[in-house]
C-alpha cells in the first residue's frame, strides 16, 4: 500500500471516529429532550454515553440515576459494573464520585467550618456533620490528629433528624457564631451556645446538598476523589485511605 493510500485510510478512520462521537452526542441530546413518563417530561440534568452499546446514563435534577435505551422506551435501574481484569468495577459509583467532587468544589470556603493544622496540607476532606450525633463527636476528637497528618477537615451541615429538629438549630448557631470553628467544638462537647441563628447561614442548603449527594447519616466523609465514606473512621485509618501513611 502506498503512502498516499495509508494517509487516505487514516483520514477516513479518523473521520469515522469523529462522526461516531458526534452521532452519540446527538443521540444523548435527543434522548434528554424526549424522556417522559405518562406524557410528563422528566427533569433531566444530563445524559451520557455508557460502554453498554445502545444505553445511556440519565442523571435527573433530584440526584437519581438510571439507564435508558436511545428511544427512552426501556429503563434499567441499578448500578452498572464492568467485569475487567481486576474484577468488578462499579461504573455508576465512579460517576457519582465525580459528581460529588464537582458539586462540593462549588461550595465556597466561607460557607464551611474548616479545621487545618500547621503542617503542610496533604489532603482535604469534606465531612457532613451534626453536633448532636455521638459518632460526629467521636470523629471530632480525631481532628487534631488529622491536622497533624496534614489532613484538612471541612465541615458541612447535615441535621440528621431534619430541618425542624434541635440539631438544625444548633448547626445554625454554629454557622452564625463569630468563630464557627470554636463554636463547633463547643457544641460537640455539649456546651451551650449563647449566640442566635439570625444570620444568612447555609444549613438548609447544605442539608439538601447532602441528600442529593447520597448522604443518609452522619458523619459522612467525602474524600478528594468524591468517594463517600459513611460513619466514624479513626484518623490513622482515614490517612491510609488517602494514601498518606504508606
Amino acid at each position: 500500500m502506498s503512502e498516499t493510500s495509508l494517509l487516505r485510510t487514516a483520514a477516513v478512520l479518523a473521520l469515522s471516529s469523529i462522526l461516531s462521537v458526534v452521532a452519540h452526542a446527538d443521540e444523548a441530546e435527543r434522548l434528554a429532550e424526549r424522556l417522559e413518563v405518562r406524557g410528563q417530561s422528566m427533569p433531566v440534568e444530563s445524559v451520557r454515553e455508557t460502554p453498554l452499546e445502545g444505553f445511556f446514563e440519565v442523571h435527573l435534577e433530584n440526584g437519581e440515576t438510571f439507564y435508558s435505551d436511545a428511544d427512552g422506551e426501556y429503563f434499567l435501574v441499578g448500578d452498572l459494573y464492568e467485569n475487567g481484569e481486576r474484577g468488578l468495577v462499579n461504573l455508576s459509583e465512579r460517576t457519582r464520585n465525580g459528581q460529588r467532587a464537582e458539586r462540593l468544589a462549588g461550595v465556597p470556603e466561607e460557607q464551611r467550618v474548616v479545621f487545618r493544622g500547621t503542617a503542610d496540607t496533604q489532603a482535604e476532606i469534606v465531612v457532613f456533620t451534626d453536633t448532636t450525633c455521638p459518632y460526629c463527636r467521636q470523629f471530632h476528637e480525631e481532628v487534631p490528629r488529622l491536622n497533624e497528618l496534614g489532613i484538612e477537615v471541612h465541615y458541612l451541615a447535615f441535621p440528621r433528624t431534619g430541618l425542624n429538629a434541635e440539631g438544625a438549630r444548633l448547626l445554625e448557631q454554629v454557622w452564625c457564631a463569630d468563630n464557627p470553628a470554636t463554636a463547633m467544638t463547643a457544641a460537640k462537647r455539649g456546651e451551650t451556645l449563647e449566640n442566635g441563628t439570625d444570620c444568612d447561614n447555609p444549613v438548609e442548603a447544605q442539608y439538601h446538598l447532602g441528600q442529593a449527594l447520597g448522604v443518609q447519616g452522619t458523619p459522612a466523609i467525602v474524600l478528594p476523589d468524591g468517594r463517600l465514606v459513611p460513619g466514624y473512621v479513626p484518623a490513622e485509618r482515614l490517612a491510609g485511605m488517602l494514601g498518606l501513611n504508606d
